[in-house]
């Protein structure tokens, strides 16, 4: 997530630069003043100028097309699960970016948008599903114990070969205050789960059947674990699972910077944006081909 705001906290820089106009003053200081015009014409030539003018424009036209089909409670509850992953620490890691809790919403809501956008101009086709379907696998229920040390990890395994009750030893041994009075047992992933340690989930997808127990410990970020497969379903029929395959499959493309590129030029296309100031005529090149055009137009009038 920090890496995520890093990037949304830049947008934020300049909220009332674009549309200033006149002398007012914006501060004083020994030999002068800067004015609201000064202050307009080093920012929008500034990348970060740019780049705030065009999540704006974005941001509204987003809104304009799609607000509708985002609730308030749909950003409170994606507010929530940050709120809830990272505990006592998210206020601090808003606090370092600059972010305050409305601008953090304020960007859920355009992410939450932005997925509308893409869901209404890029459809899912039965090739895609295909193509998703070779690589799905259903998700899993494990259970682990763990540890500190990979010796004590081998001791949990030695008095499991020797009939241990796994559930007994995970309250015994376990250092996961979540999992261990609770058999070991984690809550169900699946292979692109981001969520989970990618040694242990490699390790888990390897257990065949249910009741299986890795042969070794398992090192992974967070020390040693001991893992028990409790349930693999069978993959079953494509059929099946055609609204979690769509699901991944958007998921895959919102972090594909050709198709979202396509996406929002679309949505620009559609709010007909017109760009008032020359020399920020190029502002949408990325997305809109004829911006300087229409700038041009809107300036002679």
């Amino acid at each position: 997530m920090t890496r995520w705001i890093l990037a949304i906290a830049g947008l934020l820089l300049v909220t009332v630069v674009a549309g200033c106009s006149g002398n007012k003053t914006v501060a004083t200081l020994k030999g002068g003043r800067i004015t609201q015009n000064d202050y307009y014409k080093e920012m929008k030539n500034s990348s970060a100028g740019k780049q705030q003018l065009q999540t704006m424009i974005i941001s509204k036209a987003l809104e304009n097309q799609y607000g509708k089909k985002v609730s308030s409670k749909q950003v409170d509850k994606e507010y929530n699960k940050y709120k809830s992953q990272y505990g006592s620490s998210f206020s601090s890691i808003l606090q370092q970016n600059g972010m305050t809790t409305a601008q953090f919403k304020k960007n859920i809501r355009t992410n939450l948008l932005t997925k509308v956008a893409l869901e209404d101009n890029k459809k899912v086709t039965n090739a895609d599903l295909k193509k998703q379907w070779k690589t799905y696998s259903p998700k899993i229920t494990v259970s682990q114990i763990l540890v500190a040390k990979k010796a004590t990890a081998q001791e949990v395994i030695d008095k499991l070969n020797d009939g241990g009750d796994f559930t007994k030893l995970a309250k015994q041994y376990s250092t996961d205050s979540a999992t261990k009075n609770k058999g070991g047992k984690m809550t169900p992933f699946d292979s692109d789960s981001s969520s989970v340690d990618t040694s242990l989930k490699s390790a888990a997808f390897k257990l065949k059947k249910a009741g299986d127990i890795s042969t070794e410990p398992v090192k992974t970020q967070y020390g040693y674990s001991v893992i028990k497969l409790d349930k693999k379903p069978a993959k079953g029929k494509m059929s099946d699972h055609t609204a979690e395959l769509k699901s991944k499959i958007y998921a895959g493309w919102m972090q594909d910077s050709t198709v979202m590129q396509s996406v929002i030029s679309k949505v620009l296309k559609k709010a007909d944006v017109s760009i008032k100031d020359d020399d920020l005529k190029d502002v949408l090149a990325g997305y809109v081909s004829n911006t300087s055009s229409k700038s041009s137009s809107s300036s002679s009038k």
